[in-house]
């Protein structure tokens, strides 16, 4: 029994539920920023202990590297490290500050002339890293790279020169898609969920809903057998944020959350499908696995607690409970 004036003690979930299971892998496996990103959404832990583990990843340039992306390997700072540090920030509430402003500064240096980040700068040359990421010397603008981190700046209300560069590239590129992959359609809607011209935004993404269901770009019944049995594998190039251009995903991919400009795309039904699938997917661990290509060991392994947080975190944000 706790103390008189004690803190009161986080919930316990119950034993064999998704969330107690969890919790058991993340323990098991998971790095240090993941384990204080899983106690911070789920058991009550503090934002300051996540800022401080997402600190070891930081660079002077005012970017990320040490792998925070596990699909990077090395010290040097990659955009696809400052997307997933912004998107660490904006799960604590704290996507601003003069964190971010560095963040913004390090972006607009390795941005190209039309404001556009690409998701692998020529630095990562000798260092591992996935094969799915060629390593270019001058890698092409990128809307899978871009888009998202846009996204969360604007959601975030920060504002600094090199974001009216960004946004701009950003429109460009959505407005021209016509036929795309999955994860350049995903990175459009992300960055679509906050850009500040919200009509704009909202006709965007009603005809970016019509383009995955007339291309079949979303998984609508899983029951189907494997997604990637049914991908198109001509279309089986690299992506340029390290994916897959034909894995095909699932509406839960789309629409993180019920408000998501993208729930609109697909019909309850479909939705439930999909969320019944994530929920399934489970695995006997207690985590999520990855998808696509696993390239090395210890990187799938790195990637499966922060996938099975992700997870968890769509599960209860679209009302299923998770424990």
């Amino acid at each position: 029994m706790a103390e008189p004036g004690a803190s009161p003690l986080p919930p316990t979930p119950s034993a064999r539920s998704p969330l107690f299971r969890a919790e058991h892998f993340v323990w098991l496996t998971a790095r240090v920023l993941e384990q204080r990103l899983f106690a911070h959404h789920f058991l009550h832990g503090g934002a300051d202990p996540v800022e401080t583990a997402l600190d070891a990843y930081r660079n002077d340039d005012g970017g990320y590297g040490h792998a925070l992306d596990p699909d990077l390997r090395g010290p040097v700072s990659q955009p696809l490290h400052a997307a997933r540090a912004l998107h660490v920030l904006d799960a604590l509430g704290r996507c601003g500050g003069q964190r971010v402003e560095r963040m913004c500064r390090y972006l607009s240096s390795v941005s190209g002339g039309d404001g556009a980040v690409a998701a692998v700068l020529p630095s990562q040359r000798g260092y591992p890293s996935t094969p799915s990421v060629p390593v270019r010397d001058d890698p092409p603008s990128d809307l899978m790279a871009t888009g998202p981190v846009v996204g969360l700046l604007h959601r975030n209300e920060v504002w600094h020169a090199w974001l009216f560069r960004a946004t701009d590239f950003c429109w460009r590129a959505v407005d021209s898609l016509d036929t795309s992959c999955p994860h350049e359609v995903r990175a459009a809607a992300a960055f679509l969920e906050a850009v500040p011209d919200r009509p704009r935004a909202q006709a965007a993404a009603d005809r970016l809903g019509r383009l995955v269901r007339a291309r079949g770009l979303a998984v609508l019944d899983p029951d189907d057998g494997p997604v990637d049995e049914r991908a198109d594998r001509r279309d089986a190039t690299p992506g340029a944020a390290g994916h897959d251009r034909a894995e095909r995903l699932f509406p839960y991919d789309y629409a993180h959350t019920p408000a998501s400009l993208a729930r609109g795309w697909f019909t309850d039904d479909e939705m439930a499908r999909s969320l019944d699938h994530l929920a399934a997917a489970q695995q006997e661990d207690g985590g999520w696995p990855v998808r696509g290509r696993g390239w090395a060991p210890g990187t799938t392994l790195e990637s499966r607690p922060g996938t099975t947080i992700e997870a968890l975190r769509t599960l209860r944000a679209h009302g299923r409970a998770i424990g």
